[in-house]
């Protein structure tokens, strides 16, 4: 911006805090493109509209204009208004970074589906006693429900339950597993 410039968005404000509306719409219209380019430059990484901040800039000078002092030169003002309001906006969002999942979609793995061999199965279920062994691999393997299990073995819906989770502790603890499935 040049001096004549300066010069002015001064005696347009001055005009506006009189009572001139079209000096003061005339006013608003031009420093909300300076402070659109301001607030563009210094948003490197996204989180923060730039939109909002030059909003929430021309609402701080609405309310603040009577502030300005007449004899000093109302670009740094300005700049100082949209300066703080760009730092409450990076407060606002934190130290968190957005960005949007499509940007980065091609970058991560396809999942692997997880196999497990009949014979990694059988070496699991081997070490259980036949009770047990029947109802972890109807409920376990199969995908029978609680209530399929017990009426396939004729026994009581808390039987197995206890019997799977007997026989799924045993199972963890045989490969090193403690409670739960941590170590």
């Amino acid at each position: 911006m040049s001096g004549k410039d300066e010069a002015e968005l001064s005696r347009l404000l001055r005009a506006a805090i009189a009572g001139d509306e079209k000096a003061y719409a005339d006013f608003l219209h031009r420093i909300a493109a300076l402070v659109r380019g301001f607030v563009r430059r210094k948003i490197v990484q996204g989180g923060v509209d730039p939109e909002d901040v030059v909003q929430e800039t021309l609402l701080a000078i609405h309310v603040k204009r009577h502030t300005w002092r007449q004899d000093a030169p109302v670009l740094p003002w300005i700049y100082a208004i949209a300066r703080f309001k760009l730092i409450d906006a990076f407060r606002r969002r934190g130290r968190r970074i957005e960005i949007d999942v499509d940007e980065i979609a091609e970058t991560f793995a396809e999942p692997e589906t997880e196999t497990v061999s009949e014979r990694d199965i059988n070496r699991a279920l081997d070490g259980l006693p036949p009770a047990q062994r029947s109802v972890v691999s109807a409920v376990s393997v199969e995908g029978r429900s609680i209530g399929e299990t017990a009426a396939k073995f004729g026994i009581s819906e808390t039987a197995v339950r206890v019997s799977l989770h007997r026989g799924l502790a045993a199972i963890a603890k045989r490969f090193g597993q403690g409670r739960f499935g941590r170590e």
